[in-house]
């Protein structure tokens, strides 16, 4: 999360901190250069002194008295209103643009002693607070496994070429919504859990499930040669398959 925010605006926000220290230390709160070198002493007195009970005591005592004096001090309450607004801003961008993914294919390495290998391009990233879509234009497939914090995830099957076998996509999510759009040639088996959400599976009417899970297998699927294997497990979204 932290790498995608513009080095110039770490810059300042690092540069406005510093000042916010220098003026909470020489303006408003004297002491706390005190505090922070008598909570230091502790923990080094009580490392010195251990394991003795009196050491743990001071150990224990020094970090009480740092973590205490770090949570009531404006520069940490200024980066944690920093944080927090930016999670805001870039929940919101989210739903509004959802980030597209488009995959390099890269070509075979090899190495002297070992085996050929081929580094594949991951077609989605894990990701905290972001949407994510597969790409508008024609792709290449690899099989699916990422974790989600907060965000919707889109998942186009029309626009690559799957392999023959099973495909496998493996999405766990924590809020979000799942949509993945199936070619009416390629049959679907699907694996949802779900705390609280909605299912709608291609004709099927949408229902609402709470913790439960869903299996779901079309009639054709074990003897299929292109075949999808969905695997999903949200605590709050729903999730929708249908066909394109």
């Amino acid at each position: 999360m932290i790498r995608n925010i513009k080095s110039d605006y770490v810059n300042w926000i690092i540069i406005a901190g510093f000042i916010l220290l220098l003026l909470e230390v020489l303006f408003f709160n004297g002491g706390l250069i005190v505090t922070f070198l008598l909570s230091i002493g502790c923990i080094y007195l009580g490392k010195k002194w251990k394991p003795r009970v009196m050491g743990k005591a001071f150990f224990w005592i020094g970090w009480i008295w740092l973590i205490i004096t770090v949570l009531n001090m404006m520069t940490f309450r200024y980066f944690l209103c920093v944080v927090l607004l930016y999670i805001i801003v870039q929940f919101f961008q989210s739903q509004k643009h959802p980030k597209q993914i488009k995959p390099i294919i890269l070509e075979a390495k090899t190495e002297t002693g070992s085996d050929p290998f081929i580094k594949r391009e991951k077609i989605f990233e894990n990701k905290f607070f972001t949407s994510q879509m597969t790409p508008e234009h024609v792709y290449e497939w690899n099989d699916v496994n990422i974790q989600v914090g907060i965000g919707n995830t889109v998942i186009d099957l029309s626009d690559t070429v799957l392999p023959k076998g099973e495909a496998i996509i493996s999405i766990r999510s924590l809020i979000g919504n799942v949509q993945v759009l199936v070619p009416y040639e390629v049959e679907v088996h699907v694996n949802h859990s779900v705390m609280a959400g909605t299912v709608a599976i291609f004709q099927d009417q949408e229902q609402r499930i709470v913790n439960e899970t869903i299996v779901y297998e079309t009639a054709e699927y074990v003897q299929a040669e292109q075949k999808v294997k969905l695997i999903t497990s949200v605590i709050a979204g729903n999730l929708e398959v249908k066909r394109v």
